[in-house]
């Protein structure tokens, strides 16, 4: 049995994971400072220990209704491989939830249709209990491409 641990997060009110392997931590929300000319889901950018992060507002990415960011909204900053090179990026998200233990049994193949979020986004789908949790690849959200 090979167990992998997620970060469980909410946006809107369905339930997302990413790889806890891929996180390096998760913030509150702090002052962003705006770039313009960037598309709609960029929210910014952050100073993280000197360190110049983008952040993308998933509600945004993933075409899902604005909501004003509450005390629970939250920065995951995550590690991205784009064209070989390893960058940090950060995910505006509702809210954090848990991490969470998945068997490799556990994970089914993202649905073709149905899901409102472009099928290339989903790793897979994670069961626990009577709950879906939908597994991002986050390789392919945040490739040059994506953020072009």
């Amino acid at each position: 049995m090979e167990l992998t641990q997620f970060l469980t997060f909410h946006l809107d009110q369905e339930v997302f994971a990413i790889d806890i392997a891929l996180i390096k931590e998760v913030l509150e929300v702090t002052p962003l400072t705006k770039i313009p000319s960037t598309p709609n889901f960029m929210c910014g950018v952050i100073n993280l220990r000197g360190n110049v992060v983008s952040v993308v507002d998933l509600r945004r990415k993933f075409g899902l209704p604005d909501a004003k960011p509450t005390v629970n909204t939250c920065i995951i900053i995550i590690d991205v491989t784009q064209n070989g090179e390893k960058i940090v990026i950060g995910a505006m998200v509702d809210s954090v939830k848990e991490v969470m233990e998945l068997d490799h049994s556990q994970i089914e193949p993202p649905p073709k249709i149905g899901t409102g979020i472009r099928g290339d986004f989903i790793r897979g789908i994670g069961k626990q209990g009577h709950q879906f949790v939908m597994l991002l690849d986050t390789d392919t959200i945040f490739s040059d491409a994506e953020l072009a």
